[in-house]
């Protein structure tokens, strides 16, 4: 497996990572046994990069001990990413509460490091940016946390270029975490300029369009209640049978050229920079190996115009409901 650098602090990872939101939320029935297979195995296959988050838990911690598990016997060959942001104490408002007080910072942090079995989180992510708090009391608490030794690297997830830059110049940012994908484009325009000027890398969340590009998709009403498809607005109606018509586009390219559509999706994200490392997230272990190999795929300047051409703005539908959107 390639590593790659991300930015200027010392941090390197293998060129793809292993997201594990799926192992516990989002996408159906959680599946810890699965996940730590999985996570296990991609370390076999060169994978050292694997994220987490307190979010992920719902509060309890899950997702964190998960991967604290599965990695103990190999901790100090991996970077951990987890991150903090949130107000988990109202199950009705999860995912759209914040909290960013330096205090809660450094009480998530305690509960990480207990969680993960581990004496230091590699890279601490502000999960989403908190309009209460201003991000230069979020890096000092973080800059506190990295002098403490309890943190080696700071990121930011799903940040704007205002925040970028005001963060920076308090903590240096190694890593930007936001969607991105051949489906989702926005940070093209204003936010990747901003991390080429500053020396900061991309991690890519929803690299395979949360699995619309694996082209194993059905319409929204078939999945799970608890999977986040059933009300994404790209499985809906119209947008989802012209995404499906542009998957189809896709997979004749990748047929062409011998490989799954999911290797030609993140072989497209790999080359758009050096600085960029993708963190799909499955829960099979065949998948797992399928999309490891994209590390190897070689596209032309032929295949990615062709990409353009049949994706130039991304997916038809937007990727969060108007409540759960970023603000930028």
């Amino acid at each position: 497996m390639q590593v790659r650098k991300l930015g200027q602090q010392g941090l390197e990872v293998s060129a793809l990572g292993l997201g594990t939101m799926g192992m516990t939320m989002a996408y159906g029935a959680a599946d810890e046994t699965g996940g730590a297979a999985t996570i296990r195995r991609a370390h076999e296959l060169g994978v050292t990069f694997f994220d987490t988050a307190e979010l992920y838990g719902m509060g309890t911690g899950s997702n964190e001990q998960l991967v604290g598990r599965a990695v103990k016997p190999f901790r100090d060959d991996v970077v951990i990413a987890t991150k903090f942001g949130f107000d988990l104490s109202d199950p009705a408002a999860i995912g759209t509460a914040f909290d960013s007080r330096p205090e809660h910072i450094r009480d998530v942090v305690e509960n990480s490091l207990r969680y993960l079995e581990t004496d230091r989180i590699d890279v601490l992510y502000q999960h989403r940016v908190d309009p209460a708090v201003p991000i230069e009391d979020v890096a000092g608490a973080v800059k506190e946390l990295i002098d403490a030794g309890k943190v080696l690297y700071f990121g930011l997830s799903e940040a704007g270029p205002d925040i970028i830059r005001r963060a920076h110049a308090v903590q240096p940012v190694s890593v930007l975490q936001t969607e991105y994908s051949i489906f989702e484009r926005e940070v093209e325009a204003a936010v990747l300029p901003v991390l080429r000027e500053l020396h900061i890398g991309f991690v890519p969340y929803s690299p395979l369009g949360r699995g619309f590009l694996t082209g194993d998709v059905k319409p929204a009403d078939q999945y799970e209640e608890t999977d986040m498809r059933r009300w994404d607005d790209r499985w809906q109606g119209d947008n989802y049978t012209a995404n499906l018509a542009a998957i189809g586009a896709l997979s004749e390219l990748a047929d062409a050229k011998g490989i799954a559509v999911t290797q030609l999706a993140l072989a497209w994200l790999l080359a758009q920079g050096d600085d960029i490392v993708p963190i799909p997230g499955t829960r099979n272990a065949d998948r797992l190996a399928e999309n490891v190999g994209a590390a190897d795929v070689v596209l032309t300047p032929q295949d990615l115009e062709r990409v353009h051409e049949i994706m130039p703005n991304g997916s038809y539908g937007g990727r969060y409901p108007a409540s759960m959107m970023p603000s930028w």
